[in-house]
C-alpha cells in the first residue's frame, strides 16, 4: 500500500494518505506533508520530539497533529522524516517525530506550507483501509 499521493488543488496543495489503522494513516499524513516541504530521503532521524495534542473530534485532532509538526518546522526549523504514535483516541494523541534541524547545504527544500486547513478535509475507512484527504495553504 502506498503511504500517500499528492492531490491537485487550485492555488494550494494537498495529499491523500493511506493506512491500515488511524495511527498509521495519521503518520502517513505527516510524512506526506513533510514530503511536500523537503526531500525526506536526505533527512536523518537524529532528533526526537515528543508530540501531545488534542482536538474536539478526529478532524480537530488531525489538524492539531499536523499543525504542531508544522510549528516545529516553521519556528524551530526542524524537518521530520519519521513519525510514531504511541497513544491515540478520537480526541487525544501522544507520539514522537524524528528529524533534524534543516541544513540548507544538505536538504533540498521544495514548498513552504503556511497552514493545515479544514477545507475538503476527509477521514474515512473504505474496505479496511483508512484514508485521509487534507489540503495545505501554501
Amino acid at each position: 500500500m502506498k503511504r500517500f499521493e499528492l492531490l491537485d488543488h487550485t492555488a494550494d496543495t494537498g495529499i491523500i494518505a493511506y493506512g491500515r489503522d488511524l495511527k498509521d494513516v495519521f503518520c502517513n499524513a505527516a510524512y506526506g506533508m513533510f514530503s511536500i516541504i523537503a526531500d525526506l530521503r536526505l533527512v536523518k532521524g537524529t532528533k526526537e520530539i515528543d508530540i501531545a495534542v488534542s482536538g474536539l473530534d478526529l478532524y480537530g485532532l488531525l489538524v492539531a497533529w499536523l499543525s504542531e509538526l508544522l510549528y516545529y518546522q516553521s519556528v524551530k526549523n526542524i524537518l521530520f522524516s519519521q513519525f510514531n504514535i504511541d497513544e491515540m483516541d478520537e480526541k487525544r494523541l501522544k507520539g514522537r517525530a524524528y528529524g533534524e534541524v534543516c541544513d540548507k547545504t544538505r536538504h533540498e527544500l521544495k514548498t513552504e506550507i503556511k497552514t493545515v486547513t479544514y477545507h475538503q478535509l476527509k477521514i474515512e475507512e473504505i474496505r479496511g483501509i483508512w484514508r485521509i484527504q487534507v489540503i495545505f495553504d501554501i
